[in-house]
This record gives C-alpha cells, sequence and structure tokens, in this order.
C-alpha cells in the first residue's frame, strides 16, 4: 500500500516528482529503532526517478527563480505556517521512525524546523549589499538564482537538517529534489505534502526515497544539478565530492566531529557535568557533540566522580515516554557499528568506567536497538576510540595538566566541527577559544546556534558555511554589475 499509518498519522510513501505522486518500481523496508519492527513499505528510487525529478526541477526554475523575493517569502511563510499545524504529527512519525526523543521534537526539533523555513525566507527580503564606486562606476551586487539543488541529507534529525538547506535554497530561486535518509525518510513525505497545500508550485520541491548507492549517487552527480549539500560521512562525502566535481557542482558538506569538551580548573563543576551528561544526547547520534572530554589534572577526579554519578542515572526507554532521557540507535547495523567501536576499543586497552555493551534487557523486552551510555578511561591518541567517530552514547575521558597541553589535545584531530571550553575566566576563554580549531565554539554552554551565524566545520568536518548571508552566497551565483556613467539616453 502506498500510504500507511505511522502512530496514527498517514504517510504517503511514494515519491514527490513533479507535484505528484509517484510510485518506483520496488520498495524498501523502514524499521522502527524502538521495537524493530517494519513501519512502511517505502518506493525504491534509482536513476529513472532521479532523472524525473531534476527534470521537474529544472523546468519549475524558469517560472521559481523569476518570482520576487517578496512572492517567495509569502509562498514559504505558508510553508512554515502548515510545519506548525503539524508539529504533532511530524513529531510523532519522526519518533517512530528514528527513535528520537517524542519530546524533543515536540519542543525543539519540529519547531525549528517551521523555523529553518521562516527565517530564511524574511533574510531574504533584506539581502543586500551596498553599491560601491570604482573611479566613478558604481557596483551593483546581486544574488541570482543558481538553479537545480540537491540535498541529502542524514538520519539523526532527518527533517530538521534538511530544512536548514531547503529553506534557502527555496528562498534563493533554486528549485529542490531531496534524497531524504533510508533509515528514517517519512517526514520529508509530510513536508512535500504540507509545501503543496501551502501553494509551492509544482516541481520547485522533489522527493526521491532509496538507497544511497541508488538514489543517491545518481542525483549528486546529475549534470543538471547546479548546488549539492550533504550531512553525513566523510568517505560519502569523498564520493560525493568526486561526482560533482565532474560537473563543476559546488558542494556544501557538513561532516562528522570528534568534537572535544575542555574543562578547566577554574570551571564551574556544576556546570561542566551538566554540559558533559548532554552529550548522550539522541544516543550520541549529534554530529556536533563533544566526545572527547579533556579535563584539567586539579578537578580532574572530582569531575570524574560527579560526571560517572549522573551518567549512571540517564534513563534510557522508549523514546515516546517523557521520562526517558535517550532512546534507542537508528538500526540494527548502526547499533552493530557502535558495538564494534567498543569492542575493539576494549580489546585495544581502554578501560569501561560506564556501560560498555549494548542494554540486553530492555532489547529483549522491545526488540529495539538500545546501547547503553559508555565512558572509557585511559585512552591516547593513537586508539581508534579517540580518533573515529563513532556516533553513538560513547565517549572517552582524559586528563591535561596545562593550558597548552589541553589546547594541543584538543586539536589533535583530523575533524574540526566544533569545541566545548567550560572556563571562569574570560581572559582564558577568548584565549583558548582562539586557539581552537573548530568551525564552531561554545563557551560554558552547548548548542546553541542562531540561524543568522555561519555554521560549518573545518579540518575533514566540511567544506562551506551556512547561515544567514553565508547560505545565500552558496545557494546563488553572486553577481557584481558595473554601472558606467554614461552613455544612459
Amino acid at each position: 500500500m502506498s500510504i500507511v499509518t505511522v502512530a496514527g498519522v498517514e504517510v504517503d510513501t511514494r515519491h514527490w516528482i513533479g507535484g505528484e505522486r509517484v510510485a518506483g518500481t520496488g520498495t524498501f523496508e523502514d524499521v522502527s529503532p524502538l521495537d524493530g519492527q517494519v513501519i512502511a513499505d517505502v518506493s525504491r528510487g534509482g536513476q529513472t526517478e532521479v532523472d524525473a525529478a531534476v527534470a521537474a526541477a529544472r523546468a519549475a526554475f524558469a517560472t521559481w527563480s523569476r518570482t520576487t523575493p517578496e512572492e517567495r517569502a509569502d509562498v514559504l511563510g505558508r510553508v512554515a505556517d502548515g510545519v506548525e499545524a503539524r508539529i504533532e504529527d511530524l513529531a510523532q512519525v519522526e519518533t517512530r521512525d528514528n527513535g528520537s526523543l517524542l519530546r524533543s521534537h515536540r519542543r525543539g526539533v519540529m519547531p525549528r524546523v517551521a523555523m529553518n523555513i521562516r527565517f530564511f525566507a524574511e533574510h531574504l527580503r533584506s539581502l543586500a549589499h551596498p553599491d560601491f564606486d570604482t573611479r566613478g562606476h558604481r557596483n551593483h551586487v546581486t544574488w541570482d538564482p543558481a538553479g537545480v539543488t540537491a540535498i541529502v541529507t542524514p538520519w539523526n534529525a532527518p527533517l530538521m537538517l534538511a530544512t536548514w538547506r531547503i529553506g534557502p535554497a527555496l528562498a534563493a530561486g533554486n528549485t529542490v529534489v531531496a534524497k531524504p535518509p533510508e533509515w528514517a525518510p517519512l517526514t520529508a513525505s509530510l513536508f512535500a505534502d504540507i509545501a503543496h497545500e501551502a501553494g509551492l508550485p509544482a516541481g520547485v520541491f522533489n522527493v526521491v526515497q532509496g538507497l544511497g548507492v541508488e538514489a543517491g549517487a545518481p542525483l549528486v552527480a546529475h549534470p543538471d544539478v547546479r548546488r549539492v549539500c550533504f550531512t553525513g560521512s566523510v568517505p560519502t562525502s569523498v564520493k560525493i565530492g568526486e561526482a560533482a566535481a565532474r560537473n563543476t557542482t559546488p558542494v556544501s558538506f557538513e561532516l562528522g566531529g570528534k568534537s572535544p569538551l575542555l574543562v578547566f580548573d577554574d570551571a564551574d563543576l556544576d556546570l561542566a557535568v551538566d554540559l558533559a551528561v548532554e552529550q548522550f544526547d539522541n544516543s550520541g547520534q549529534v554530529c556536533l557533540a563533544a566526545v572527547r572530554m579533556l579535563v584539567q589534572d586539579g578537578v580532574y577526579d572530582e569531575f570524574r566522580t560527579r560526571f560517572l554519578e549522573r551518567a549512571a542515572q540517564v534513563r534510557q526507554g522508549d523514546s515516546r515516554d517523557e521520562s526517558v532521557d535517550i532512546g534507542p540507535l537508528v538500526s540494527k547495523a548502526h547499533f552493530d557499528r557502535v558495538d564494534g567501536f567498543v569492542k575493539r576499543a576494549v580489546a585495544d586497552g581502554a578501560q569501561v568506567i560506564l556501560g560498555g555493551g549494548p542494554h540486553d534487557e530492555l532489547n529483549a523486552a522491545t526488540g529495539g536497538f538500545y546501547y547503553r551510555p559508555t565512558v572509557f578511561e585511559g585512552v591516547d591518541r593513537t586508539q581508534e576510540i579517540t580518533c573515529q567517530e563513532v556516533f553513538g552514547p560513547v565517549l572517552t575521558l582524559q586528563r591535561f595538566t596545562s593550558e597548552e597541553e589541553g589546547v594541543t589535545m584538543a586539536n589533535d584531530t583530523d575533524y574540526g566541527l566544533a569545541a566545548t571550553i567550560v572556563t571562569g575566566s574570560q581572559e582564558r576563554a577568548e584565549r583558548v577559544s582562539g586557539l581552537v580549531r573548530a568551525g564552531t565554539v561554545w563557551v560554558n554552554c552547548f548548542f546553541v546556534r542562531d540561524l543568522s551565524a555561519p555554521f560549518g566545520g573545518s579540518g575533514r568536518s566540511g567544506i562551506g558555511r551556512e547561515g544567514g548571508t553565508w547560505s545565500f552566497d552558496f545557494y546563488c551565483d553572486v553577481k557584481n554589475t558595473v554601472f558606467a556613467p554614461r552613455g544612459w539616453n
């Protein structure tokens, strides 16, 4: 059946192409991590569906790109209204689909979806650069729509992270072909319905579902795609970058992280422990998570004791339960991947001081993919567990002596997405934040993001910056027109 009921909400499992529902020649199973049950058989796209979606987007671009910023902002404002009207539906479906907390979807994630759309629509209204003079000639800067945009999104916050790109792409006058994650595709389909009901013209937004190698690969390699956006792993980004390069298509990548949490001797330890426990959010399936806890000698023992006490109290269970703190991992395949990291770390000599394996009792009772919050001590920079992104509820704890050593350890990674610093000294905060290599640095806080601020990673954590005007710099062809003060009729 093409329409299924998930958590009481009807979801169409077909592709959305050119303003119509299109069934694929095959399907793939969508399994809920809460209980391991198949919740939908989803249309499985490939080259044929990608070609159709890109053609529809290209045809729609001719009209959509010529609408005024005010007209686009009005339509996108209605899309945001539609999201807000269906926050509960979106929250219920995505919780069932990817296992994230229902309360988080209701209170933060889905409201942010609406905000992503509304913010960039409104930002477009005021997007401008003052004209400037060159020897009596007037320079005028504009942001011209670039064309069809391919957006490939991950499963840990699929709709929110998709609309972080969909919002500015559509506001800029581009058209979009979205490829949602096969492990959590359903809210993208609901968003297509919402956008259609809000009056977004046919072909402006399209959804092709399927596996990465079958649907994602031909999409990012398509010669008529003019922008490629991807959030995910470094190895996949390499393949996407190679495919896009053959068409000289600009890319925006937000990739992995192995971010540090630097706790200095002068830190507020209550705050430091709160921030450390927060890194287990979404079962550690957060690219920005500060998974390497680096703590200065003077407070190391006290921090360790207090942190382990608090972490042991983290409640794991069904994500629909308001009292639960973290839910399952997204799939059996990812569960096995995380478990592999933990087992290899133990074999490599790392000491487990919390957790260290699956939540067997909960898994037996539910059929889900739950993994205990885990902390390792006695690790060094050479071990896989401190170097590679696990993307699960797995943290490492290390000590440092001097500020210089702490900064060196924080930067001792190929990644550079984010860093968190906890200190009681403003002078130290400003000094250390300037030395740490990361696209975002939080001082005495975590996960505070303003849509007008630049966001992206350093090192292997990504390419480019998005947010505010930085987004329009990517999704547009920025043009400078030079007017000569002569020859006018």
